[in-house]
């Protein structure tokens, strides 16, 4: 069903202000969506109504945050179809739930075992496996990408071998907007026994995912790209997998008994969750998702597409202008380079007429060096975006080019 875009508008409190004079367009929620009046209200309301400890308490505080809290794994479980509430750790986002596995799954595996991920990772998807490399002498290979921007499915299936452990890559690239297909890469690489992370940091907010269907072994997402708050996030793991792995850290609620000569692990998803987690913001991301829930994931989605064609059409009529990442499938989000123009100094100027995009390498420094390029200039679009902010920036980056000319 439409959306009414303008009453959805009128849930985000801060999309209603100027910035230098002139009201805001907020083209940055690749990098972070804002927060609908419910979340925020979720956050304050716990710490003024109910603010406790969760888990070990008996009192009736202690009781109702745990309940708020828990309320949420319900809600994961629910919106990404996992078959059980145990398979749903709560995490700081996205990075620290493939930290989560590179410190677990990552400590079975032996030196000379291989884990594959694709050029188009952010570094979050990068940097964790170098780590693992270095300590335990596994092997990185990396899947090539087109110009267009999709991956080169015919070299990943060369990659793929019985060394194979793991193969670690991004739903929806956070730099090019590229969906991609993660149904083949997960059959591939169950055929040589291979285990399948899904960064999905960018793809909660416009793809509507099923674990199950899609046969997923593990998957991150973060909160607050979700209309959710920051420092929190989820890891989806099966069961199997989970019980098999060693916990990371350790402390309270990740425990069953301590003693000083041996201590015994929890069941799952504690056994995962040590120390007092981030509650707030946990509860406040059950907000976020019945907010989504209730506009429809599939109508936010197909809203956002109609904002993607009309943005790339308008964009790619400016002269000098070129897009970087032109796939077949994409989210709602478009990279671009201008002539003789560097990003930085299109981002300056575009802030300065109250545009907010995001400039330089968007954290996949590798993508760029693929590119031969610096950076881009990203728009990224929401639910709460409108094509008359896109017309806004399209008149915005033509009086840049004027004045740099």
């Amino acid at each position: 069903m439409p959306i009414d875009i303008q009453a959805v508008r009128q849930k985000f409190p801060i999309l209603h202000q100027k910035i230098n004079g002139k009201p805001l367009v907020y083209f940055d929620n690749a990098a972070t969506t804002q927060k609908p009046q419910v979340v925020i209200d979720a956050i304050s309301g716990y710490y003024s109504g109910y603010n406790a400890n969760i888990h070990r308490g008996i009192h009736h505080l202690a009781e109702k945050a745990t309940l708020a809290f828990e309320d949420t794994r319900k809600a994961i479980k629910d919106f990404i179809n996992a078959g059980s509430t145990d398979e749903i750790i709560f995490t700081y986002g996205t990075t620290d739930g493939i930290n989560l596995i590179s410190n677990t799954f990552g400590r079975t595996l032996q030196s000379g075992d291989e884990i594959i991920i694709s050029t188009m990772e952010h570094h979050s998807n990068i940097v964790p496996w170098q780590m693992l490399s270095e300590s335990t002498g596994i092997v990185l290979k990396v899947i090539p990408i087109s110009d267009k921007g999709e991956l080169d499915m015919q070299a990943f299936k060369k990659l793929l071998n019985a060394k194979t452990k793991l193969v670690s890559v991004v739903y929806a690239s956070n730099a090019l907007g590229t969906v991609n297909p993660v149904k083949e890469i997960i059959e591939l690489a169950h055929e040589v026994g291979a285990k399948v992370l899904i960064d999905a940091a960018q793809a909660t907010s416009h793809i509507k995912i099923d674990v199950q269907a899609l046969d997923i072994d593990f998957l991150c997402f973060s909160a607050h790209k979700l209309y959710g708050p920051t420092g929190m996030g989820a890891l989806y793991g099966k069961a199997t997998l989970l019980n098999e792995m060693p916990p990371w850290r350790g402390g309270g609620e990740m425990i069953k008994e301590v003693t000083f000569e041996k201590t015994t692990y929890n069941e799952l998803p504690y056994k995962f969750e040590a120390g007092t987690p981030n509650i707030a913001d946990v509860i406040a991301l059950k907000a976020a998702l019945d907010f989504v829930n209730e506009l429809g994931l599939e109508n936010i989605a197909a809203y956002e597409q109609e904002l993607l064609a009309y943005a790339t059409s308008k964009l790619s009529s400016i002269d000098g202008l070129q897009i970087i990442g032109q796939a077949d499938e994409k989210v709602s989000v478009v990279s671009f380079v201008i002539d003789g123009i560097h990003p930085q100094d299109i981002g300056v100027l575009l802030d300065q007429q109250g545009i907010a995009i995001r400039t330089g390498h968007h954290c996949t420094q590798p993508l760029m060096q693929r590119y031969g390029i610096v950076g881009t200039s990203r728009a990224s679009f929401a639910v709460y975006n409108t094509k008359e902010e896109i017309d806004a920036l399209v008149a915005g980056i033509e009086k840049v080019k004027r004045l740099l000319s």
